[in-house]
């Protein structure tokens, strides 16, 4: 999946490249006490400049005040100018928080890659699920991948001077060829020498490779994890990590895009070529350079390989090791469980079939409480057309298809992954108090190994260790 940007994003998503005239960054918060706070900064205040320029995003600004004097120039939320001048200690925040990231808009992407899952959605949803972000800046600030494609001499530059790394690059081949038609773009094809400005440049990123079977897959898929690996080793390697992940196909995808799904034949296979290839890179280096993420080992019906093998978890948020972990987590949570609950609770933790078997036996440990009975119902995608999908692809219209007429108990638990940032709306763009109401069931959100815990037996556990929901 990928970030989901906001809707004031959205609604400025037709700006192609960030050479327009920044907008005002408008103020969202500021924290008690911080030098914003003493300023009388406000929700709704907009920062025009500092020291006469003009902010084009959260990365100018950083470096704009870690001066010791500053003039800041500013549209309060009544629209009245004001010039702030002050002093402060190097490199103080102010502790201001803003909207958006950009002040002058997102860079989209410009591939067509015809597994971009941007793309395989129905149309008529809301405006975020359809923008296809390509920008470095997010990138650096939050980990989204982007292929390199469209940067402009001006961005290259400014990644240099700035030292914006690392970033997180879609690779999904290193042969030029290949990869230009993998994403439909011939200056797909500059990837290597782009790998090698990166290395001159001594900056970093991580890596990801999309496979498509009969395509990428196979003798291909090692040529470019080896490419790859020769920028990944010494004491400052250009190539920190990469991530294998599955393609995900939906049935909203054109009839001819030449793609195929991931079954359990090709998953195997692609494990046994991937461990192999780890084995010749801890041998080199003392790491595994290369990951597959979860699917792959769900897909293929085999164990999940054990937590230390994924090191630092340098792949988690791209689905490299996030289940182990969770399971991790959740062995942590339920350390002081307690025998017994006051009251008898009965009900449903509902995940993507793909995962079930894997957290089975972390329902079956819970259900060992006197008094709690704890159902885990992995769920189809109708909606996808899916039948093995992860969590966080489950829809609204999955949830009341895959549940009506089950006995649920008192209520549901679902995973926050399921949801829009902040929101409680699916991406089917159904909202929870929907899905609650036909299912005719009381439902809660989970964040944490912790929340669950708490939310599943309607005591507050023991452990007060808290973690990201994975």
């Amino acid at each position: 999946m990928w970030n989901e940007p906001s809707q004031s994003i959205a609604k400025s998503s037709t700006i192609k490249s960030s050479s327009i005239e920044p907008s005002p960054a408008i103020v969202e918060s500021v924290e008690p006490g911080s030098i914003g706070d003493e300023l009388g900064f406000e929700a709704g205040d907009k920062l025009i400049s500092i020291n006469g320029i003009k902010p084009r995003d959260l990365i100018d600004y950083r470096y704009l005040i870690v001066d010791e004097e500053l003039k800041l120039e500013v549209v309060d939320k009544n629209g009245k100018n004001l010039s702030i001048d002050l002093e402060k200690d190097l490199d103080q925040g102010l502790g201001i928080i803003f909207t958006e990231a950009l002040f002058d808009g997102l860079k989209q992407c410009n591939n067509q890659c015809p597994f971009c899952f941007i793309d395989q959605q129905p149309p008529g949803k809301r405006k975020t699920l359809y923008i296809k972000d390509d920008d470095f800046r997010m990138s650096f600030l939050y980990g989204s991948y982007l292929t390199l494609t469209n940067l402009k001499q001006s961005d290259w530059k400014r990644i240099k001077e700035q030292r914006l790394s690392p970033l997180f690059v879609s690779i999904h081949s290193t042969d030029p060829i290949l990869r230009a038609e993998l994403l439909k773009n011939q200056k797909a094809g500059l990837i290597m020498e782009q790998i090698k400005w990166f290395s001159k440049n001594n900056l970093q990123f991580h890596a990801q490779v999309v496979v498509c079977p009969g395509i990428n897959d196979g003798i291909s898929l090692e040529k470019t994890l080896n490419d790859l690996f020769e920028y990944g080793q010494g004491e400052w390697p250009t190539v920190l990590s990469a991530a294998v992940v599955p393609v995900g196909l939906t049935h909203f995808r054109p009839k001819n895009d030449g793609l195929i799904p991931i079954n359990q034949r090709c998953a195997e296979k692609t494990i046994d070529r991937i461990e192999k290839l780890q084995k010749n890179y801890r041998k080199t280096n003392g790491s595994n350079f290369a990951w597959l993420s979860d699917e792959w080992y769900l897909l293929a019906e085999k164990t999940l390989p054990k937590r230390e093998s994924y090191e630092s978890l340098p792949q988690e948020e791209n689905g490299v090791g996030s289940i182990r972990s969770f399971l991790e987590e959740m062995d942590q949570a339920t350390i002081n469980l307690p025998k017994r609950i006051s009251e008898p609770k009965t009900c449903s933790w509902i995940v993507g079939k793909l995962v079930e078997g894997a957290l089975q036996e972390t329902c079956n440990r819970l259900n060992k409480i006197d008094g709690l009975s704890l159902q885990l119902l992995g769920l189809p995608s109708i909606y996808w057309g899916q039948d093995k999908v992860v969590t966080g692809l489950l829809t609204g219209h999955d949830l009341i298809q895959g549940l009506k007429g089950k006995k649920l108990g008192d209520h549901l638990l679902i995973p926050s992954i399921m949801l829009k940032h902040e929101e409680e709306v699916f991406l089917d763009d159904m909202e929870l108090v929907e899905v609650s109401r036909r299912l005719d069931i009381k439902i809660k959100v989970v964040y944490s190994a912790t929340d669950f815990i708490a939310k599943a037996i309607g005591e507050k556990p023991l452990s007060t260790r808290i973690n990201l929901f994975k």
